[in-house]
Parts: structure tokens; sequence; C-alpha cells
């Protein structure tokens, strides 16, 4: 499921985000992905690849990897996101909920951190 008024387009962040047609209220799921899941070793080649920008780590010792279906590999880091997404590795679904409320025309956003107010450095941060 994924909001008819969410498109995907450039974004200042680099490359193409989310964004909405309209406001959005805090509160509201604008997505639930279904997620492609991938072992330890699979997750190891993935990573020598274009995807290693696209998947999540996951399960409970996070050593796997998951690849969202839907926009959900698209929504760009913010450590102020106005999103956040909780992960069921029982149904293999990322669902993602608005924080706080979002203008028509804003970008939606994640911190990659997994909670919207985490500012530990992130992978391409850290560099």
């Amino acid at each position: 499921m994924i909001l008819p008024i969410l498109l995907i387009a450039p974004s200042d962040k680099g490359g193409r985000g989310v964004f909405t047609t309209e406001k959005i209220k805090s509160g509201t799921i604008v997505e639930i992905s279904p997620v492609l899941v991938f072992s330890v070793a699979q997750r190891k080649i993935i990573e020598q690849t274009l995807l290693h920008d696209y998947i999540f780590e996951w399960g409970h010792s996070k050593r796997k990897a998951a690849l969202g279906l839907g926009y959900i590999s698209m929504y760009n880091h913010d450590y102020n996101s106005n999103c956040e997404y909780e992960m069921d590795y029982e149904t293999n679904l990322i669902t993602l909920k608005v924080v706080r409320d979002i203008d028509k025309g804003e970008e939606l956003t994640i911190n990659y951190n997994a909670h919207p107010t985490d500012s530990t450095p992130i992978w391409f941060d850290a560099k």
C-alpha cells in the first residue's frame, strides 16, 4: 500500500526522493511495503553492488538485508526526519508513518538510524 499522493522526483538531497502532492497529517501511514529478504551470504554480495545504498539491515541480529518493493528504499535520509519506519520480521513488511505534519510538495524523509532524531553518523557521513 502506497498513498496515491506520493511520487518519486529529483531531490536536493541527491538523486531522487519521495514527495507528496498534498498535505499529510502526523500519524498517517503512507506506505506498507513488502520486502525481499537476503541471507547473510547474499547480503555480502549485494553490498558490493549499487543495491548497497537501497537495502535495510534485517532481522533481530541485523545481519540479513531487505530490499523494499514499494517506494520504501527511495526515501532519503535526514537526521531530523519527518517519517519513521517499523520493520515486521515475521511478515516481511516495512510500515512508514509520518511523525510531524508534512506540507504539500515536501520531501518525505527517514532517519537511516531507525529513529527520527538519532544523530549518530551514518555510513556516508562517517567517512
